[in-house]
């Protein structure tokens, strides 16, 4: 600070220096060890927000928690019809495939999917919905997607649930390979996040990202073998579809939970990294975009 002595025949043009405390450089953020020890930290929280959460999902309808398992069932029965009787659309790997094995490995698609599906669709109005937290110094808004994420893993668990009933009915048993459905989960997470992170950001600032992620989703929904086999695409249209990393993840999980069979675990695990990687870059893009929020909101 400089101190102005009133005597003095020129005084400074800069009489006083005001010192603020320096603002985290992003590479402070670009570590994962840092973000690691950031959730870790804030984990009652995230916690007791997520219940809270899962509460609010259910809270004052007649059903209730019920709804977990209908809605998943309705539209298991809806699309069942739709592609296996209408379409008469079919896997292919068992021999002589009925309309319950096609509901299961369809049934397994759409719980994978619905998970990122939930996460990037209510992103962009996460902050928005919590602004009240905006101005709280105190309060750490990047638990916000990891809480809604959280959210959306529990309720999923009951349709996994459901998944695993229908497997075992139809192997007599829950096959090996099950043990690669954790890693699949993993990736599908992380890219949850980081859709999480980012779309949290962007939609302080762009108002009708909402509406144009839901867009995207719906793009989405049909661009992932979700309805059909990999293998039935054209070659040229499925080097396309590869570049949806939700396609490996839907792949995975049906060779893994339903097909009994090993998924291609390098490429999954190159998928993991890299959903890593996303994720990283995506909260350091939330840490430096929130010192605006406040002004926007």
């Amino acid at each position: 600070m400089n101190v102005w002595n009133p005597t003095a025949a020129n005084p400074p043009a800069e009489q006083v220096r005001i010192c603020s405390p320096r603002r985290p450089r992003a590479y402070t953020y670009l570590s994962p060890r840092a973000l690691r020890r950031d959730l870790w930290s804030h984990r009652h929280l995230i916690r007791d927000l997520t219940q809270r959460e899962v509460q609010l999902r259910f809270r004052g309808s007649w059903l209730g928690i019920l709804w977990t398992l209908i809605k998943p069932l309705l539209l298991l029965a809806i699309y069942t019809f739709v592609f296996g009787t209408v379409f008469r659309a079919h896997w292919g790997p068992l021999p002589g495939e009925s309309r319950f094995e096609f509901a299961v490995a369809l049934f397994c698609g759409l719980v994978l999917f619905s998970v990122f599906a939930e996460c990037a669709g209510a992103a962009p109005s996460l902050v928005l919905r919590h602004r009240q937290y905006v101005k709280k110094v105190v309060f750490p808004l990047q638990i916000l997607p990891v809480v809604a994420l959280g959210s959306v893993l529990a309720v999923s668990a009951f349709s996994l649930v459901i998944l695993m009933l229908g497997v075992a009915l139809l192997r007599s048993g829950l096959p090996m390979t099950l043990v690669w459905l954790p890693l699949i989960l993993l990736a599908v997470s992380l890219f949850a996040l980081a859709t999480g992170w980012l779309f949290a950001a962007g939609g302080v600032f762009l108002r009708d990202l909402e509406q144009a992620v839901a867009v995207a989703v719906t793009v989405l929904y049909f661009a992932t073998p979700i309805f059909y086999p990999l293998s039935a695409v054209p070659e040229p249209y499925r080097k396309i579809l590869l570049f949806n990393p939700l396609t490996l993840i839907v792949e995975s999980a049906r060779e893994a939970v339903v097909w009994g069979r090993t998924p291609r675990v390098a490429e999954l695990c190159l998928l993991v990294f890299s959903a890593m990687v996303a994720a990283l870059f995506s909260y350091v893009a939330f840490m430096k975009a929130r010192r605006g929020f406040a002004d926007v909101l």
